[in-house]
């Protein structure tokens, strides 16, 4: 009978073991918890890079401002500026016109507020 009552307990505490780890429990699904990129965390970009041409009015043959959210939206949107600043040092349309590139942090930002779907907040 003993045996029956050894064999009923370890039955239970197997069936409610698992291959789950500690790592499993802790772990956090990136895509659930990263924070989704809006203008507020790209406008530095614009506001240091590319006000000084892209200023309203626009200075030094630049085709448009780019000191707001809309005007920004609008340039990503539809005149191309992430192939623009994307683009590589001494190639055709590289903005900032002259150079130098945009640090590829600040472009993989921009990027990813396009992804995240050009929030404004």
């Amino acid at each position: 009978m003993k045996r029956y009552v050894l064999l009923l307990l370890l039955s239970v505490l197997m069936a409610n073991c698992s291959t789950t780890t500690y790592d499993d429990i802790t772990k956090i699904d990136e895509e659930d918890t990263a924070a989704v990129v809006t203008y507020k965390e790209v406008a530095f970009v614009f506001d240091n890079e590319c006000i000084a041409c892209h200023s309203n009015p626009p200075q030094n043959g630049a085709p448009m401002p780019l000191t707001n959210y809309t005007e920004v939206k609008s340039a990503v949107e539809t005149r191309g500026l992430i192939d623009r600043i994307s683009r590589n040092e001494g190639e055709d349309g590289l903005m900032p016109l002259g150079g130098p590139r945009l640090p590829q942090q600040q472009i993989d930002l921009i990027i990813q507020w396009n992804q995240d779907g050009l929030l404004e907040n």
